[in-house]
């Protein structure tokens, strides 16, 4: 998994390539208890190239969500979802949980 982050201001992108899964989940994790600070505002996951994702990727984005609403900012953004991933989230009930666009 090729994970890339881009601060532009208050706003963190992060672009996620290849498959989130049980293997990939703790590499993102420990990238997002770096990088979810007092600046980020918005964070915003970009699966243009995101393959596939399992319930422990699904954790991991869960996780990061609830952080920020406890730090008082907006509720995860996932953009640019292939039709795989984007029935994993509509199944599992997460597009009523993040902002899926």
């Amino acid at each position: 998994m090729n994970i890339v982050k881009n601060m532009n201001g208050n706003d963190l992108t992060v672009a996620l390539e290849g498959r989130l899964d049980t293997g990939t989940a703790p590499q993102l994790e420990a990238e997002m208890k770096n990088a979810v600070t007092a600046e980020v505002n918005r964070l915003t996951f970009d699966c243009a190239k995101l393959e596939y994702i399992s319930s422990a990727g699904l954790r991991v984005l869960l996780s990061v969500n609830k952080t920020m609403l406890r730090n008082g900012k907006e509720s995860v953004r996932v953009i640019n979802c292939n039709e795989i991933v984007r029935e994993v989230f509509e199944v599992t009930g997460f597009s009523d949980i993040l902002n899926i666009a």
